[in-house]
């Protein structure tokens, strides 16, 4: 399996680092030191650049390309900041994907092309205050009354909470037990009854919003049903696909971390040379590059497997799992090889480290990627219960 590059590939990545190089920066440290999710200027930027739809059907507004693609531009904007990047992680491996592949026709083309335009902001509602790794215990509810679907409910951990335009809200939408009662409802952020608790601070992530939601009585269209009852394992199937999209932003913070401290070790001198001379240093450099290699390589395997489709549960966690181990080590190497430096705030070690712990909880933790591994290795699920 060839994974070279081909020539428009090499331009996109090309084009897209140098957009985020020259106009990046400054705005990734106002977001980090204000926590305040990138403007809606910059969304309708990356929006008219094509960077929300590099994935999403050309007749929805995207622009018709591979999974590979999307993750070639999403890195190059998450070396710069994960948060920064985030708007681009949502649309192209976040709740549109489900949209694209899964709502009724009339849905998709009402939401997917604003999406694309950077006019509207999708978020995904998943998890519940007694509903995290175990996902179909979730007890929101949507109850269809005629035409209108009728939400009630709490969610916890939501990426874009109070920021995005609308949800997709997973619920509970009918009798049956766990997963065969599950479907998913688009609910607008400013319909009556939606509410939003405090945001969160967490140890990284600052800039990409989390909060819960609150739906008492919301009211929405029956035409917002994206998935009805019994649909649980299509929206998983997409998020599949947001698996390789954590993958990317991990591979984005280690390179972006082992590119500064290459820099780094070869400018710092000690006992009059650079420390980059030093055999032990040079033993790290190499760890840490073969460890980011590996990663993107399986992140490849699995968006190139599925080709425009959706990777399959195996190469996704496989992926996702690595990744999340490998940029907790990169970053820790790279902290170390700086030394006082890297822990300084004056520096940037510090953030990607910190940013680098997140991804190994968001969407699903490592010890349940082993879990998704084994299980497809055996060929049948594990009850946890």
């Amino acid at each position: 399996m060839d994974f070279t590059l081909n020539a428009d590939q090499i331009a996109l990545q090309d084009s897209v680092r140098k957009f985020a190089e020259a106009e990046l920066p400054s705005l990734a440290k106002e977001v980090e030191a204000t926590g305040m999710p990138p403007s809606h200027d910059l969304v309708k930027r990356y929006g008219e650049m094509g960077f929300l739809g590099v994935n999403l059907p050309s007749e929805l507004g995207g622009l018709g390309l591979s999974h590979l693609d999307a993750v070639l531009v999403l890195e190059e904007a998450a070396k710069i900041s994960p948060a920064i990047a985030f708007p681009i992680f949502e649309s192209c491996f976040g709740p549109t994907l489900a949209l694209a592949h899964f709502a009724p026709d009339e849905l998709r083309q009402r939401i997917v092309p604003q999406v694309c335009a950077g006019e509207m902001i999708v978020a995904v509602s998943m998890s519940e205050p007694n509903a995290g790794t175990a996902l179909t215990d979730l007890t929101t509810r949507a109850e269809v009354k005629g035409d209108k679907v009728i939400v009630n409910g709490t969610k916890r951990w939501c990426s874009g909470a109070g920021h995005a335009d609308a949800y997709v809200v997973y619920c509970r939408m009918s009798d049956d037990p766990g997963a065969k009662g599950i479907g998913a409802v688009l609910v607008e952020g400013d319909a009556s009854g939606i509410s939003f608790g405090k945001p969160e601070i967490h140890m990284g992530f600052r800039g990409i919003p989390s909060a819960d939601i609150f739906f008492d009585n919301v009211e929405v269209p029956a035409a917002n049903i994206v998935v009805p009852a019994g649909g649980f394992k299509k929206l998983m199937e997409a998020f599949d696909l947001e698996r390789c999209g954590n993958t990317t932003m991990c591979v984005a913070i280690a390179q972006s971390a082992l590119d500064y401290v290459l820099e780094y070790v070869q400018e710092r001198q000690q006992f009059g040379k650079p420390v980059s001379d030093f055999q032990a240093v040079q033993l790290h450099l190499a760890e840490m590059r073969m460890q980011v290699d590996a990663a993107r390589l399986l992140l490849y395997r699995a968006v190139v497997n599925a080709s425009q489709g959706l990777p399959s549960v195996a190469d996704s966690s496989v992926a996702k799992c690595f990744a999340n181990e490998m940029v907790r080590t990169v970053t820790g190497k790279a902290m170390q090889l700086m030394g006082g430096y890297g822990y300084s705030t004056e520096y940037p070690m510090e953030q990607k480290m910190r940013d680098a712990w997140g991804w190994g909880i968001a969407g699903g933790t490592i010890d349940i990627q082993k879990v998704n591994i084994a299980a497809a290795m055996v060929g049948r699920r594990f009850s946890q219960r």
